[in-house]
C-alpha cells in the first residue's frame, strides 16, 4: 500500500489554532469581567420590604438599582433612591423619595412640606401628613445631606424619624430604576400624578 504525504500542506496550522483559542478565551474573560463590573458598580437587584413607599413600590416588589446614576448626575428632588439604613454596609436597603436638597431649609406645617419658607408643589398627590416629626421644627440640611420621605406618608419611617434623620450622600446606593416584576419605571406612577395647579410661590 502506498501513502502520499504532502509536507507542504498547511491546511491545519497549529499556530492559528492556538491563536484562535487564545482570542476566544480573551473574549470570554472580557464578557465575564464586564458582567462583574455591571453587577458590582452598575446594577443591583433588591426586594422591597414593607409598605412605606406604596403605591409607588409595594411590599415584595423586585427593584433594579441603577448604581451609576449618581456617579454621573446629581441627586434631584423627587428622585426615588435606595439607601443604606444608618449608612452601614451590613444593614438592609431602604427606598425613599428625595424631598429636601443640600443647603435647603425643610419644615412640615399642617401636613405640607415647606422648602426655604415656600410650600413644596409636590409632583404627586400624596396624602397630608398627620405627623411632621423632626421637621415640625425647621431643619437646615448640610452640604452633603438630603431630606427623604416615604410615599405612604402616614405609615412609613423616613427623615421625620430620629431613627433615620437626614440622609448623607454617601449613604445613597443608587436610583430605584425599574420594578422588574412589572417592568415599569419607578417614577411613572399611573393614577397618582396630580394636575398642574402650582403658583409662583411654590417650590418645585
Amino acid at each position: 500500500m502506498r501513502y502520499n504525504y504532502d509536507l507542504d500542506d498547511t491546511s491545519v496550522n497549529p499556530r492559528k489554532i492556538i491563536t484562535g483559542i487564545l482570542i476566544t478565551l480573551i473574549e470570554i474573560a472580557i464578557v465575564v469581567l464586564a458582567a462583574f463590573l455591571i453587577v458590582r458598580y452598575g446594577l443591583e437587584r433588591m426586594t422591597m420590604s414593607g409598605n412605606g413607599m406604596e403605591p409607588t413600590v409595594k411590599d415584595d416588589d423586585s427593584i433594579l438599582i441603577n448604581k451609576m446614576s449618581y456617579k454621573l448626575h446629581s441627586v434631584k428632588r423627587n428622585d426615588v433612591v435606595v439607601l443604606r439604613q444608618n449608612g452601614s454596609e451590613h444593614n438592609y436597603y431602604v427606598v425613599q423619595r428625595v424631598i429636601g436638597l443640600p443647603g435647603e431649609k425643610v419644615k412640615i406645617t399642617n401636613g405640607e412640606v415647606y422648602i426655604d419658607g415656600k410650600v413644596l408643589d409636590e409632583k404627586y398627590d400624596f396624602p397630608l401628613m398627620k405627623n411632621g416629626g423632626l421637621a415640625l421644627d425647621e431643619i437646615t440640611l448640610d452640604d452633603d445631606e438630603y431630606f427623604v420621605l416615604g410615599d405612604n406618608r402616614n405609615d412609613c419611617e423616613d427623615s421625620r424619624n430620629a431613627s433615620m434623620g437626614n440622609v448623607l450622600k454617601s449613604d445613597i446606593v443608587g436610583k430605584a430604576w425599574i420594578r422588574t416584576n412589572s417592568f415599569a419605571f419607578i417614577n411613572q406612577i399611573d393614577g397618582f400624578k396630580k394636575s398642574d395647579s402650582s403658583s409662583s410661590s411654590e417650590v418645585k
